[in-house]
């Protein structure tokens, strides 16, 4: 019977991860591919307008502009803190492994591996993602801090143009992203601790949430030109 329970680890637990990492993946080869019938590209589009407004006039504009990096700033401070928090936490659930081990062999709330290899693993996955959470924020604070200086320096004063300051921002905003993908992708793994099975159906439902997140239902209002002026504007700048 332990065996057989193992098996269910080796079964779904990557059937999981190729779930969350195949959408992942066409979520990426759209953003590149059609960025205007995505919430990314969209976005990263509007951000480049935002920007060469904001330098266009940055006497009047310079307060808002600040006032938004400050924003942005925040919330990936606030998910840092988040991050290196939680993995905090799990550093040291990672030391009672043993003790936990036995409460769940008790109770029967596992059926999969319950060994203290299996749960170690668990807990280092979950640690992963945490970490990678907050590195990612760390870089999008960066980002922003720069775009707060650069976005205050007017056009006609300088070689800076409008295209580096909104690449700054557009990576910024993508290392943001990155950060909260990382929290999503560890609700499964912690429901991985309560058995493969949670874990597989949390990451086929936290896929099928995600594309309605993440695709854009109001791209076909935009002409076909415009649409693909947008498109090769995005793939440019996005990254």
């Amino acid at each position: 019977m332990p065996m057989r329970k193992q098996i269910l680890d080796y079964v779904f637990v990557p059937l999981g991860l190729i779930v969350m990492t195949g959408y992942h993946a066409w979520l990426f080869y759209r953003v590149m591919k059609h960025p205007t019938k995505t919430v990314m590209g969209m976005n990263s589009i509007n951000r480049k307008i935002w920007v060469r407004t904001m330098m266009e006039d940055p006497v009047r504009n310079g307060v808002l502009s600040v006032q938004t990096f400050r924003n942005n700033i925040m919330a990936s401070t606030l998910l840092a803190s988040t991050a290196i928090m939680l993995s905090s936490l799990i550093a040291v659930l990672m030391t009672n492994t043993g003790r936990g081990t036995s409460f769940v062999r008790v109770n029967g709330m596992v059926y999969g591996d319950t060994s203290e290899l299996g749960f170690s693993i668990k807990y280092f996955a979950i640690l992963v993602c945490f970490l990678v959470a907050f590195l990612m924020n760390v870089q999008s604070i960066r980002y922003y801090s720069h775009a707060s200086i650069l976005i205050n320096v007017p056009c006609k004063f300088g070689s800076l143009s409008a295209e580096y300051v909104a690449r700054a921002v557009n990576r910024g905003s993508l290392f943001w992203s990155l950060g909260l993908r990382a929290f999503y992708f560890s609700f499964p793994l912690f429901l991985w601790i309560f058995g493969p099975i949670p874990m597989f159906f949390c990451s086929v439902f936290l896929a099928f949430l995600l594309y309605f997140l993440d695709v854009s239902f109001d791209w076909g209002v935009m002409d076909g030109s415009n649409e693909r002026n947008t498109e090769e504007c995005t793939c440019r700048s996005v990254v």
